[in-house]
């Protein structure tokens, strides 16, 4: 079967037909999975989160229409794993919980208005933008895919050591451009 564009399954979604879900599911099922796995580590509960993704997505469509439908499904699903993580895990520390806190000094009040949020959201996107590839690539799997530091190393072919300093350095740099775009943390 041939792949279905992003722009025809949006449309779907716009037209409420129920081929949208169907379509969503056959593109990016196993990369929602991966992330609600990620982050959860349970597999009835990433499965679960997958279709409340999917649900997600059918309640937010209309009246959005994503730029970038992986994206856009991307962060609702891992927007309801991290909310699944927070309920199973009240009151333990897990790896995942690790991760959070250790780039929790990055990050602006999650109470903060939507329009404060969005214009977070930019800025973050700003900074990405601005960082070499090989350290764009192990922030966004540290702090978006919740990696391990290990996995990381192995699949760039670095030490465990160099991504640890890649990591603190960035979230420094971050830090000092949230700062310098009038962000506070």
């Amino acid at each position: 079967m041939t792949a279905v564009e992003d722009t025809e399954i949006i449309a779907l979604y716009w037209a409420r037909s129920e081929e949208a879900i169907r379509q969503t599911q056959l593109q990016y099922g196993r990369y929602l999975y991966a992330i609600a796995q990620r982050i959860l580590h349970c597999n009835a509960d990433a499965e679960e989160c997958v279709n409340d993704t999917y649900l997600g997505a059918w309640n937010a469509m209309p009246p959005q229409r994503p730029a970038r439908l992986r994206a856009f499904l991307g962060a609702i699903a891992r927007h309801i794993a991290l909310d699944r993580f927070d309920r199973n895990r009240a009151g333990k520390r897990s790896s995942a919980a690790m991760i959070l806190e250790e780039f929790a000094e990055c990050i602006p009040d999650r109470a903060a208005p939507v329009a404060d949020r969005l214009i977070w959201e930019e800025t973050v996107n700003r900074f990405l933008a601005s960082l070499d590839q090989k350290t764009r690539t192990v922030f966004v799997r540290r702090y978006w895919y919740l990696c391990p530091v290990r996995q990381i190393a192995r699949s760039m072919g670095l030490t465990e050591s160099c991504v640890k300093v890649m990591l603190h350095r960035t979230r420094n740099r971050f830090r000092d451009y949230l700062g310098k775009e009038g962000i506070s943390v």
